[in-house]
């Protein structure tokens, strides 16, 4: 990794969409114009975003300016964790093995399932009377 590139990426995860603008840099990870221990309330959305730069070795390596938009915030995190995985599988190509076996860029196709009509959900159904 003898040149550093900036890059873009963009992560999703339920509504949440997320884009990633990776540049050199000392490790700071900033959210929608917040530092991201700021944004991110709990644990372990703090550790969700981190873990592609933990698995990589590239914590202090670079600066992430993220824009999330949309879903809750555990949601935005596995965006972010995403985003920060493609980005980083795009500056050195040698790290997309270690992400692709630690599962940090696949896509989580799971949401939210649809309402459906004549019940309360998209499972619970309204409650049945005999008479």
């Amino acid at each position: 990794m003898d040149e550093v590139i900036k890059t873009t990426s963009v992560g999703r995860r339920k509504e949440a969409i997320v884009r990633i603008r990776l540049s050199p840099g000392k490790g700071t990870i900033t959210v929608n114009g917040l530092p991201s221990d700021k944004y991110f309330v709990r644990e372990t959305d703090k550790i969700i975003i981190r873990q592609p730069l933990v698995a990589t070795n590239s914590l202090v390596k670079f600066d992430i300016f993220a824009n999330v938009r949309g879903g809750g915030l555990t949601g935005q995190a596995g965006a972010v964790r995403l985003g920060i995985s493609r980005a980083l599988a795009e500056v050195d190509p040698a790290l997309k093995d270690i992400l692709r076996k630690q599962g940090y860029l696949t896509r989580d196709p799971r949401s939210k399932e649809r309402k459906k009509y004549g019940q309360k959900g998209a499972r619970k159904r309204f409650q049945w009377t005999k008479r």
